[in-house]
């Protein structure tokens, strides 16, 4: 019998681990007020609390302004191309069928006790493209 490489024995030792394990894919999350998207690789039966607390970790690794904190229950999970609906972060990941999310913190409305999150009131304020108008206008009027 021939004697096994190191190397060989690494990857039998790989494989091995990897029987019970499921799949992985690559998320990309995008975290309303940062320059750009966070990615890292998930297993598909992650819950989304730990997707939260993974993506918010990599965000402070990175020293990302702004500062977000570290408690992922103070955060929402949205899949990118589809509804308002936050996701629920007791679901496995991989149910949803997305790969690409939006991060936003929850913000409590005074006049109700139940969260909201930025997305929601920022779309209810006008967004992005009501405040792109105001600027253009500003800089049209001062001239």
């Amino acid at each position: 019998m021939m004697k096994k490489s190191a190397f060989e024995k690494m990857v039998m030792q790989q494989k091995n681990k990897n029987r019970g394990t499921h799949n992985r894919f690559l998320v990309t999350i995008n975290i309303l007020g940062s320059a750009g998207p966070i990615r890292f690789v998930v297993n598909e039966k992650e819950l989304v609390s730990g997707v939260i607390d993974t993506a918010l970790k990599c965000y402070a690794r990175e020293g990302r302004l702004p500062v977000l904190g570290f408690d992922s229950n103070n955060f929402l999970l949205y899949c990118a191309n589809a509804g308002f609906d936050a996701l629920s972060p007791l679901e496995p990941i991989g149910s949803f069928g997305a790969r690409n999310f939006v991060l936003s913190k929850k913000q409590v409305n005074s006049s109700k006790a139940e969260p909201q999150s930025e997305l929601v009131s920022q779309k209810s304020s006008g967004g992005w493209k009501a405040w792109l108008h105001k600027s253009f206008s500003l800089k049209i009027l001062s001239h």
